[in-house]
């Protein structure tokens, strides 16, 4: 017998080993590029030969490995500690600083990590009934969702329209007898810019409030670029009144997904961020994170990748990324109509168009077709739609060929012109609530706009000009349906 499912996962017959990778590599063929500079968002690429195969090495050492018994498997937890302590001494934590007895936990990403520090937070106050967090509207979205999960409100302060940054008179205002936990950003994802984290935390401290600094994005970079001399202003626990961090490792330390770092200034702040259950017949179930099953090969590539590459290693790629960085400013700064966002303080480059003829979702697709993937941001709250650049070591050979690349991009979607919707779809968009959605209206937007079962579109221009006119609760039921529409099963 033979299979005749195509590619389904599971086929009558087992399939040899060789057919199961090649099936893969073609899979692979229609992802973006995860090496090479020309992908600007999601992957971290240092371009350091043989990196990858170590990596992928240790990974298979430990990939069947088990952390939900450290007892069990002691070399997971020699590996775990030995990366929250390297994180932990990078961050201004460890013996001899003013913050000794750090201590951490290895979570699967920047998000775990943040719902973790919320979670930490709020099971800390246990009189408080209706608890709340105060984060600035730059502060990721993974806030949101851990809000979201854990019950939590939310408390959005704005940033100011020129320093996207928050004020720190609105920060205090925003904290409420209620709040357990006040939110900064080094920097902040979208643009890139570093939150007044000193002023922050001292606003919190008063205010006898926990302080989180989401270091997911920089926390990597921003001490080898203050050692090659940037003015990286204090964001870390050398700063009174910082109570835990997040730094992500699969980010700028180029660990393989997904590992990130939580860490808190004592254990006593740690302790409510654990889950222990014993109210059963089974093993008495105690975690630090939010899995309970964690494979071992995440945190065994990341310890690899630190210990190959090393400080020299990473001041290294840091300089060459902040060479990066700056090519591509330049090369912004040369193209009439762009103008950069926020001057560049970390490794991000944030851009925006001031000619109303440059329309900056066709530019997207544009740079896309000429083999440069950048990330589009929509306008909000008086910020200007914008193109994010994440910036890594591997860009650098690219850069001389990305500012012509970017020039006749622009040129491209001027003659193109702003995209057009029609007056009804706009009405529609701007009528529509979440509520009024069906299945149809929503299968005839997709199909309008290029979107549906498949691949996902090479141009996205329309759709991003739809989901710009869309109020936000819109917006957000549309790409849920949208996404929806993708992931259907295979048969």
């Amino acid at each position: 017998m033979t299979d005749t499912a195509g590619m389904g996962a599971l086929p009558v017959e087992g399939v040899s080993a060789a057919r199961v990778l090649d099936e893969i590599r073609a899979l692979r063929a229609a992802d973006r590029p995860t090496h090479g500079g020309r992908l600007f968002a999601y992957v971290y690429d240092p371009g350091v030969a043989g990196l990858d195969e170590l990596a992928q090495a240790a990974y298979a050492e430990s990939a069947h490995v088990n952390g939900l018994d450290p007892t069990a498997f002691p070399s997971l937890l020699a590996m775990e500690n030995a990366l929250v302590g390297a994180a932990a001494r990078l961050l201004g934590g460890g013996p001899g600083t003013s913050a000794p007895d750090v201590v951490g936990s290895v979570t699967s990403g920047g998000t775990e990590s943040l719902i973790l520090a919320v979670k930490a937070a709020r099971d800390a106050r246990p009189d408080l009934a209706e608890p709340r967090i105060v984060v600035p509207v730059s502060g990721h979205a993974a806030f949101a969702k851990a809000a979201h999960y854990l019950r939590v409100a939310l408390d959005s302060v704005p940033v100011d329209p020129v320093t996207l940054r928050p004020a720190v008179a609105d920060v205090a205002a925003a904290i409420r007898p209620e709040t357990v936990l006040v939110v900064a950003s080094a920097p902040s994802y979208a643009h890139g810019v570093i939150d007044p984290v000193a002023e922050i935390a001292a606003v919190a401290a008063a205010a006898g409030v926990r302080c989180h600094v989401d270091a997911c994005f920089g926390g990597w970079t921003l001490p080898w670029l203050r050692r090659l001399g940037a003015p990286v202003p204090p964001f870390d626990f050398a700063v009174p009144g910082v109570t835990s961090m997040s730094v992500d490792l699969h980010k700028y330390a180029y660990a393989p997904k997904g590992v990130s770092v939580l860490l808190h200034r004592d254990p006593g702040l740690r302790a409510p961020q654990f889950f222990a259950y014993g109210d059963w017949p089974g093993y008495t179930m105690v975690n630090p994170v939010i899995a309970s099953t964690r494979s071992g090969g995440p945190i065994a590539a990341a310890y690899a990748t630190l210990r190959h590459l090393g400080e020299d290693g990473y001041l290294r790629l840091a300089a060459v990324t902040r060479d990066a960085v700056a090519g591509l400013a330049d090369a912004v700064r040369a193209v009439d109509g762009l103008r950069l966002l926020a001057e560049p303080e970390s490794t991000v480059v944030c851009f925006t168009a001031d000619d109303p003829e440059l329309d900056l979702f066709v530019l997207v697709d544009e740079l896309t077709a000429r083999g440069w993937h950048t990330q589009p941001q929509l306008a909000y709250a008086g910020l200007p739609a914008s193109v994010h650049l994440t910036v890594t070591a591997a860009v650098a050979p690219r850069v001389a060929e990305f500012g012509p690349a970017l020039a006749e991009g622009a040129a491209a979607a001027r003659a193109a012109g702003p995209v057009v919707l029609p007056p009804e779809l706009l009405a529609l968009a701007g009528s529509l609530t979440p509520e009024a959605l069906t299945p149809d209206l929503i299968a005839g937007l997709a199909a309008g706009l290029g979107l549906g079962a498949g691949p996902a579109p090479g141009r996205m221009a329309a759709a991003n000009t739809l989901l710009q006119a869309a109020p936000v609760r819109l917006r957000e039921r549309l790409l849920v349906e949208f996404v929806g529409l993708l992931q259907r099963p295979t048969w």
